[in-house]
């Protein structure tokens, strides 16, 4: 039998082993090099005993959890979006953040700019007298802990100024995981020459260390982002809240995911605000999981080198809700290994550049948005929505190249749309996470990324990161992770238990739909980057083909330390176990 592309590495061992131990044996193998790797570098400075750290600018949000509306309960929205592209980008080296790859020459310098990269917030109030929960996205890889609390102190300093009068519940900064905006990280910003470098210096004892991401740039973004939050909070108006939900099926997700974790949300949700004031701009909110991943990547030798900088197919599906008279407003999902996909990427249309499949995907998504509660003969009516030119076209275009045409409206059933009564309760916890990935302490050594490392003992580091949990009026429960979620978490997947893991083990811990509800969403990437989420059960260097997420964690503990955190904070919320 043909073996398998993957299959390769594990028979470096030999095929008289049963997979599954030459899996363990990998696992060692890697772990081990890494491990020795990493005790060979000298601790950060910066590092401190896990018993002296002190939480600094984190809000815990609503101290009390309301189960009805207050007497005076009335939805304010504010809104605001700060552009963070660079615009030195020409004369100054900038880096992507999210590709590192051979095509690349390991060298992802900013090359181009095809459009801007974007930091959206929102303020968010129940009239309950709680306080005010603001968000922001930005278009990025991933914001780390570390910087998300000096955007915190930022936007404190400014709005103790500017609103005595108000009180702040909570402070929630995401990421889009846009893989082709600047690298926010640092893992990917000349990572070959600031790895020698900052070795070099740590080996000799000279010099001083080179923070990963580019400072100066984090400076310009940690204060965009902090204004664009005091700008939401003084749009802030009065109006209704709707949410409108649909499966727009597994076409729209490409899942690579390990083979023991097939789980995908295949929802799109959708929240509207409506402001009192008709002559005030509506906003749209929307929850889609799917990474934003394309535009960057080298595709051919006429299409150069890829390193264009990109807000992605999120970006796009911006375009389309602003043109309809909206704000717009993203929160990704549980996306550990789920990314973007559409038939209209695949249907024989030419697309001269990488990034297009991101224009078509996420034009296509913003008009799904856009329609969601409309009929067939209401979106044929509406040339944003049904461009029959545009339809003709590409139609023609496919037919040319030897594909056939999908449309996203054929065959399309409306949802209704619900009202959200105007209750807010938000609650924010620390998690400690071991950092069991010796590639990921070595990049702590090594000041590559912006987390405060705590030492546990010889050689044994944590990190404190964040989870959170979010009512918005019966209807909707969002439990916030701080990282790339795997499915399986959410929803009681496969890889949860022994059949489906790759260890032959249960994982033990309730998944996020038991623990909160059958209704429980995912926002992605929340107050943190900390890389992938998977179970420990199914945690392994071992099988590179498949479980390439591992490398991109803090470690074999990292998905019970965030799943045990979200136990304790049901119990303190008074949920049943």
């Amino acid at each position: 039998m043909r073996k398998k592309k993957g299959d390769f590495y594990i028979s470096l061992f030999g095929d008289y082993m049963e997979k599954e131990k030459q899996v363990e044996l990998l696992h060692k193998t890697i772990n081990g090099v890494l491990k020795a790797f990493a005790n060979s570098i000298k601790d950060g400075s910066d590092f401190i005993p896990v018993d002296s750290y002190v939480p600094e600018n984190f809000y815990k949000g609503t101290e009390k959890f309301l189960k009805n509306p207050s007497k005076n309960g009335k939805w304010s929205l504010g809104y605001a979006n700060v552009n963070l592209t660079p615009v030195d980008y020409a004369k100054r080296a900038y880096y992507m953040g999210g590709y590192i790859s051979p095509d690349n020459k390991f060298k992802n310098l900013i090359e181009e700019v095809i459009d801007d990269m974007q930091g959206r917030a929102i303020a968010l109030d129940d009239g309950s007298g709680r306080g005010v929960s603001v968000f922001c996205t930005i278009d990025c890889i991933g914001t780390t802990n570390g910087d998300i609390r000096v955007i915190r102190k930022m936007f404190k300093e400014k709005f103790e100024k500017l609103f005595p009068e108000k009180k702040i519940a909570s402070i929630n900064i995401f990421s889009t995981h846009a893989h082709s905006c600047v690298d926010t990280e640092g893992l990917w910003t000349d990572f070959p020459g600031k790895l020698f470098r900052n070795l070099k210096r740590k080996y000799t004892g000279k010099g001083v260390l080179e923070r990963g991401a580019d400072e100066q740039y984090m400076r310009f973004l940690c204060d965009g982002v902090s204004d664009a939050l005091i700008r939401a909070v003084a749009d802030m108006c009065e109006g209704e809240l709707t949410v409108a939900q649909k499966d727009i099926t597994e076409d729209y997700f490409k899942n690579k995911n390990r083979p023991s974790a097939p789980s995908v949300v295949t929802d799109i949700t959708r929240l509207t605000f409506t402001p009192d004031d008709k002559s005030k701009t509506p906003t749209i909110i929307v929850n889609l999981p799917a990474h934003p991943d394309v535009a960057g990547l080298p595709v051919g030798d006429e299409e150069g080198s890829g390193r264009r900088l990109c807000g992605e197919y999120v970006h796009y599906m911006g375009e389309i809700i602003n043109k309809a008279g909206y704000n717009f407003m993203f929160f990704n999902g549980a996306i550990c290994a789920i990314y973007m996909d559409c038939n209209v990427t695949n249907d024989g249309v030419k697309l001269n550049h990488r990034y297009e499949m991101s224009v078509r995907f996420g034009r296509e998504i913003g008009r799904i948005t856009l329609a969601l509660t409309k009929t067939l003969d209401e979106i044929k009516k509406d040339k944003l929505l049904y461009d029959e030119k545009e339809i003709a076209e590409e139609s023609a275009n496919a037919a040319q190249n030897g594909g056939k045409y999908t449309l996203w409206c054929e065959d399309w059933e409306p949802v209704q749309e619900k009202k959200v009564k105007p209750l807010l309760n938000i609650r924010l916890k620390e998690v400690k996470i071991p950092i069991k990935n010796a590639l990921m302490a070595a990049a702590g050594k090594l000041k590559l990324a912006n987390f405060k490392v705590l030492v546990e003992g010889k050689q044994e580091y944590a990190v404190y990161s964040e989870i959170g949990y979010l009512e918005l009026g019966k209807e909707l429960k969002i439990c916030m992770v701080p990282g790339e979620f795997c499915c399986d978490l959410l929803t009681g997947g496969a890889s949860l238990y022994a059949d489906g893991s790759v260890n032959k083990t249960d994982f033990g811990i309730p998944s996020l739909r038991e623990i909160f509800g059958e209704d429980t969403m995912v926002f992605g990437l929340a107050n943190d980057a900390i890389g992938y989420i998977v179970p420990d059960n199914d945690y392994t260097m071992g099988d590179p083909m498949n479980h390439y997420h591992e490398l991109v964690s803090l470690g074999c503990k990292t998905g019970s330390s965030v799943m045990n955190g979200f136990v304790e904070m049901a119990k303190e919320l008074g949920f049943k176990e």
